[in-house]
């Protein structure tokens, strides 16, 4: 079947286009799998650090390949369009891609199997970055998929119950994946991690690659699903296509020094050496921010003057969307990922590595919080009973929070009280009436506010502060990714691949914050995330006014799913 991208366009208010549910249940089902494997990664992670005795940094290192394989893998894409003429995700069909995606994961997987039997640590990284590959070219499908199963305006929806159940999954996984390992749902501590032997890596990550199959599968004899297949060709994009692979060269560039310095041991160094190799390493940070930012507002401004040959860049929403995706995803993790060390700091109560895992796990579980709140615009619902549910789900995935914790043996008492937090942000979702730029609007605002909070106060107020970014980010990887290929056209799947592609913020903000808080201290360092929620609310108003003078309004009242 042939897909009318332009339905991205035509947001007119009389518009009623019904929801595919059956596709739309099994493409959730495929965002559980991807939540429940990634969960991996925390048990993967400080196994590796201790196994083959790297420094934090080092250890970083997986995430970091995993974030640069999206961003590569999605210009894989772009270029494959704009020499070949046809974007390879609609000559495929947005169903297909999946399922190659998918595959090309579990083709990972088998990797990282053959890696650790080599006992490699480089080895593992690449296994991942293959793992990450496939769902680079999963998520450039499947995010305009759910976007496209019916109305435009409640797409924003569709990807939030999307993300609702991959949060899901990902809230489980780290429970399952101990009890595979271990045996016991109690918390893993570091001693049991440095214990674990590479013959249960290589039954976790089997594991994995079944389940990768099993979901192509699925996938693929889901006769509900449609193909997706989208026939337009594409036009050439050479000015948007080589400014990419400059911006690529020069991140290379920046990164391999630093590639080289990983193997670079530390633990008997003087303190002039650890602090010229901390030095370093933030020069490479600030640079590869400077690469990426300098080089899209240089594409926005170019394609301002002569659109020609910029393919989805020269639509604005497009580009300052990308520095968004960028920049929300950085925010997304560093906030998490420097819980732990914010709470090993006496004002914040001196907590150990083990003390700090049940506000970890709250961070990330405030994400599947705000998105299952997000998700009941999906369905069709009477108005009443959808501002019932916005008010009822919050609390109860709380509560399962609360419940799936305490079940793995943590005491989750010291976070009882962060149900405020959670009745702060249902009032937030009243008041943003499911509309995307007011959502991201207002919780880019309360984002700013929390960070605040937190940097000028301290103990349990600030804790509470920090960890409800995690409710505040919850909701605006839809709010963008709608806004960004909204009007898009044909050019839907590329600006989906260009958005995809700037995943990459996840490996270059949170080591930046991280760099930055051995300079000022880890409680300063939340600085960062105060501009990135800053440039959020700038590009929520800013692509208001770019989408109203292209005749598009988000602003009207969306109409029902059906």
């Amino acid at each position: 079947m042939s897909l009318d991208n332009d339905l991205l366009s035509n947001l007119k208010p009389t518009d009623e286009i019904p929801t595919n549910y059956g596709a739309l249940g099994t493409l959730v089902t495929v965002f559980f799998f991807w939540g429940f494997i990634a969960a991996g990664n925390s048990v993967f992670i400080p196994f590796c650090k201790h196994y083959f005795s790297l420094d934090q940094f080092q250890s970083q290192l997986i995430d970091f390949a995993f974030y640069t394989a999206y961003y590569l893998g999605a210009l894989v894409l772009f270029a494959y369009g704009s020499f070949g003429g046809k974007d390879l995700v609609g000559k495929w069909g947005y169903k297909k891609s999946i399922v190659y995606g998918l595959l090309f994961s579990a083709l990972g997987a088998a990797a990282m199997i053959i890696a650790v039997n080599a006992n490699t640590f480089a080895g593992m990284l690449v296994g991942l970055f293959i793992v990450a590959l496939g769902f680079s070219l999963q998520q450039t499908a499947a995010q305009p998929f759910a976007i496209s199963l019916g109305d435009p305006k409640t797409g924003t929806s569709r990807v939030n119950l999307g993300g609702g159940i991959n949060s899901f999954g990902t809230s489980i996984g780290p429970i399952v994946v101990a009890f595979a390992l271990f045996g016991t749902t109690a918390a893993i501590t570091d001693e049991q991690i440095a214990s674990l032997s590479l013959g249960k890596v290589i039954t976790l990550y089997s594991a994995v690659g079944a389940l990768f199959l099993l979901a192509a599968a699925m996938f693929n004899f889901a006769k509900k699903v449609p193909a997706g297949i989208m026939e337009e060709k594409s036009e050439k994009a050479n000015k948007a296509l080589y400014t990419l692979i400059i911006m690529t060269g020069l991140l290379i560039l920046v990164f391999v020094p630093v590639f080289g310095s990983y193997k670079t041991d530390l633990t008997n160094a003087t303190e002039d050496a650890r602090h010229a190799m901390e030095q370093y390493r933030m020069k490479w940070l600030l640079g590869a921010l400077a690469i990426v930012v300098i080089g899209l507002l240089f594409a926005n401004i170019s394609a301002k003057k002569n659109a020609d040959g910029w393919g989805a860049m020269k639509y604005p929403q497009l580009v300052l969307g990308m520095l968004a995706i960028f920049v929300y995803v950085g925010v997304e993790v560093a906030i998490g990922s420097n819980i732990s060390e914010l709470l090993k700091q006496p004002e914040f109560g001196g907590l150990q590595a083990s003390e700090a895992t049940p506000y970890v796990a709250m961070y990330w579980g405030s994400m599947m919080i705000g998105r299952w709140a997000g998700a009941v615009s999906a369905f069709n619902l009477s108005s009443k009973t959808k501002v019932l549910l916005q008010i009822i789900v919050p609390f109860i995935a709380f509560a399962i929070i609360l419940g799936l914790n305490m079940l793995a043996k943590y005491d989750m008492s010291p976070l009882y009280y962060y149900v405020v937090c959670v009745a702060v942000q249902v009032a937030a979702f009243y008041i943003s009436k499911d509309k995307p730029v007011r959502t991201l609007i207002i919780f880019s605002l309360l984002g700013i506010a929390s960070m605040l909070i937190g940097l000028f106060t301290d103990g349990k107020v600030a804790t509470y502060a920090f960890l409800s970014g995690g409710l505040f980010c919850s909701i605006m990887w839809p709010c963008i990714f709608t806004l960004g290929i909204a009007g898009l056209g044909k050019y839907t799947t590329q600006g989906s691949a260009f958005l995809i592609m700037m995943i990459l913020g996840g490996g270059i903000i949170p080591p930046l914050q991280g760099k930055l808080a051995d300079i000022i201290g880890i409680h300063q360092s939340y600085w960062i995330p105060v501009v990135c929620f800053a440039y959020l609310a700038f590009f929520a108003f800013t692509v208001k006014n770019i989408l109203q003078k292209q005749g598009i309004d988000f602003e009207s009242a969306p109409t029902a799913a059906h």
